[in-house]
């Protein structure tokens, strides 16, 4: 069983509604999106955010793992990695993007 601990009254115990695997209560359920801060549009597919990230300088790089949808900036040497489905883009992914594209995306609750 998974879910989050707290400790409460000297005591220890496990918050179920705090499980961010089966979709309850917890803030770790909400499902992220990445924004385009000059657009204000959330990043719907690979192809749009494609587009943004070759505007901002980044190429595709096709020489890595054939299961990763991965970008390069000739510039230096980051390299964006992700899921080859859409769907399975979680926020970790989202993170690297902002950190690597400083003021232009951002992650948010949805």
């Amino acid at each position: 069983m998974s879910g989050v601990w707290v400790f409460s009254n000297g005591v220890y115990r496990l918050n179920p509604q705090a499980d961010s695997s089966d979709g309850k209560q917890g803030s770790s359920s909400k499902k992220k999106v990445l924004v385009h801060l000059p657009t204000g549009k959330v990043v719907s597919s690979y192809s749009s955010l494609e587009q943004i990230l070759t505007g901002l300088g980044w190429e595709r790089y096709y020489e890595g793992d054939p299961d990763l949808f991965q970008f390069h900036k000739p510039s230096s040497i980051d390299l964006i990695s992700l899921p080859w489905e859409f769907s399975k883009f979680c926020s970790i992914q989202m993170y690297d993007i902002v950190v690597k594209n400083p003021n232009i995306f951002h992650v948010r609750d949805m």
